[in-house]
């Protein structure tokens, strides 16, 4: 199939952008792939500190003949999604003896909780997580031992924080290992009704902590579409996870298998073999292209729109939000999960999944097929799930149609035609929606603004029942600059409530929402943020604001906003407490939203 022209022009326009930053990217990265990994030039002491404790990898480790694989796990129990990774270890090193070789975890890097901390101080550190991660993964690899990388990762800051990391020692193979998603528990549409109900006080905070244990319930990754799970939809498409290992549940025989086969799949792509795939090679613009696709083909998170820019700025790719737009427009919406839909992963996984999904814009021509890929083929191998045949690994052709065309459906009949993210500029900044779950008489809200400058503050009006007309609910210094760029996602439940007793309503915010929101429109990573002077700062209560999704157009009506003086509230209580007081350098080194509102690249 021929590929489709817009798709094909996006990414010749992202590659010409990127043409110097890219050149300067691939010579440093052919710099270090030519030195090799160190372990060769390392002093005997130097490498007695790095085998000291491998006991009986001691021997192969200094003769220097087998690969050594390192490993960087994002490990804690407190995630569910990674709780799962205390054993991989000790897969992969017994893997890696098996075939001759040597494996160590080179590193940890911190892992939050955005569940934990959603409408918590703690949040305004999420964001920076990010940084921190790369940068924590960076120290772990900086001993030069490695001969190829796997990373231990799922959740919202640390896929894209690792893939930073790997990008930056591009030299070296990477392959992602996912954990998988939980069972199903209580269905994600009741859980956001007990919610509803308790924002509304119909029901107490017991029914609330009943509904919520019970929709997450056991190790793995939450089953709604957020953004955990659309991380890792994310590294199917850029070929980064092995075909089909995104979604298999935790702690069972295929999920080790495919643990198992990962970490061999790593040892055979390095430089002392045959098949040496740099991540370097994999990470270019036609991969992260597919990337954008597969975000619009299934809905995901807008929280993508913020990581994918930083994570391509790491391997020399420029992405702007028009090219999220472009594609978007193009590319069919084919899955309903919640919040856009009922169904969680695990219903999506059982329809076909995104081995389906992935034949079905192959054959629309919505995907670039022959990128690399560290199964080594291109994207149709992609189109294969893993299965167990007599206790082995192997894998077979995946659907060919849709099993259930209520969650997952063809190119050509798809939910709706484009991928419902829009790119939204005007003389109140530029900033993005996803529309893909709001619904279309929705998409355009123009009404009077009630400016805040905390989320509490936004609660406790409603609390006092101020809300009482149309309002586009303004929440600024949310910014990267400004407190870290926290998700607004507590917003949803009250905001929810007043659309559904007929209001109209719509948030616009330099911060951000969760992956998991959805019927509520909201335009959001508004910039230039307000506390960097952008236009949001001289906006008032009671100016007429228009949200228009389908014009692309954010503005403030019939208002001239250069003749106004900004406002700056103090700010000073966004550095104090709860670790904020060591992100201060962080807050003043954030680009723009527009940018991935990135510190370290």
């Amino acid at each position: 199939m021929t590929l489709n022209p817009r798709i094909e022009a996006v990414t010749e326009r992202i590659r010409a952008r990127s043409s110097d930053s890219r050149r300067r990217y691939l010579d440093k990265i052919s710099a270090l792939a030519d030195a090799g990994p160190r372990r060769a030039h390392l002093t005997c002491g130097n490498q007695a500190h790095a085998y000291a404790a491998m006991g009986q990898d001691q021997s192969a480790l200094a003769e220097g003949r087998a690969p050594n694989l390192g490993i960087v796990t994002a490990y804690n129990d407190m995630l569910s999604a990674h709780q799962p990774f205390e054993r991989f270890p000790d897969l992969i090193r017994a893997t890696a003896r098996r075939v001759g070789a040597t494996a160590q975890v080179a590193g940890g890097v911190p892992a939050m909780c955005d569940g934990v901390t959603q409408g918590q101080p703690g949040m305004e550190l999420s964001l920076f997580s990010r940084d921190v991660i790369a940068l924590a993964a960076g120290v772990a690899l900086s001993h030069n031992c490695f001969d190829a990388a796997v990373y231990l990762g799922v959740c919202d800051k640390i896929v894209p924080g690792l893939v930073i990391a790997a990008a930056s020692f591009g030299h070296i193979p990477s392959v992602f290992m996912p954990a998988g998603p939980m069972t199903s528990g209580l269905t994600n549409d009741e859980k956001a009704r007990v919610r509803q109900q308790f924002a509304a006080g119909e029901v107490g905070r017991d029914k609330l902590m009943e509904a919520e244990m019970a929709s997450y319930h056991g190790p793995g990754t939450c089953t709604f579409y957020g953004t955990a799970n659309t991380n890792q939809m994310l590294m199917e498409f850029m070929g980064l996870h092995l075909p089909g290992a995104s979604f298999v549940n935790p702690n069972t025989p295929l999920r080790d298998a495919l643990t198992e086969a990962a970490a061999e799949r790593a040892l055979a792509i390095t430089a002392l073999g045959n098949e040496f795939t740099p991540v370097a090679d994999i990470l270019d613009e036609r991969a992260f292209v597919n990337g954008i696709v597969g975000l619009m083909a299934t809905g995901g998170s807008t929280n993508l729109v913020l990581h994918l820019p930083a994570m391509a700025r790491a391997a020399g790719v420029m992405l702007d939000t028009e090219d999220f737009d472009e594609i978007s427009n193009v590319v069919p919406l084919m899955a309903k999960v919640y919040p856009n839909g009922l169904a969680d992963v695990n219903h999506f996984h059982a329809a076909g999944g995104l081995g389906y999904m992935i034949g079905e814009l192959l054959g629309a021509g919505l995907l670039h097929p022959d990128t690399k890929t560290v199964a080594g083929e291109g994207m149709a191998r992609y189109t294969q799930e893993p299965v167990l045949q007599d206790g082995a690994l192997a894998w077979r052709d995946g659907a060919s149609e849709s099993l259930n065309d209520q969650i997952l459906r063809p190119a050509s009949d798809p939910f709706q035609p484009t991928g419902g993210l829009k790119d939204l500029q005007g003389n109140l900044g530029r900033g993005v929606m996803k529309v893909s779950a709001v619904k279309p008489e929705r998409h355009v809200i123009e009404a009077k603004a009630r400016i805040f400058h905390d989320q509490a503050d936004v609660k406790t009006a409603f609390k006092n029942g101020e809300f009482t007309e149309d309002t586009v609910v303004v929440v600024r210094f949310q910014g990267p600059k400004a407190n870290g760029m926290p998700e607004l996602h507590s917003l949803t439940p009250i905001l929810a409530v007043l659309q559904d007793r007929g209001l109209k309503v719509a948030l616009v915010t330099d911060g951000r929402m969760s992956g998991a929101s959805g019927k509520v429109p909201a335009c959001i990573h508004v910039c230039p943020e307000a506390a960097a002077g952008g236009p949001l700062a001289r906006l008032r209560d009671g100016d007429l604001v228009r949200v228009d999704a389908a014009a692309g157009r954010l503005e403030a009506v019939g208002i001239d906003l250069a003749t106004r003086k900004s406002v700056m509230p103090d700010l000073s209580a966004n550095g104090i407490g709860l670790g904020r007081e060591l992100f201060e350098v962080f807050r003043q080194s954030a680009g723009d939203a527009v940018n991935g509102a990135g510190v370290v690249v």
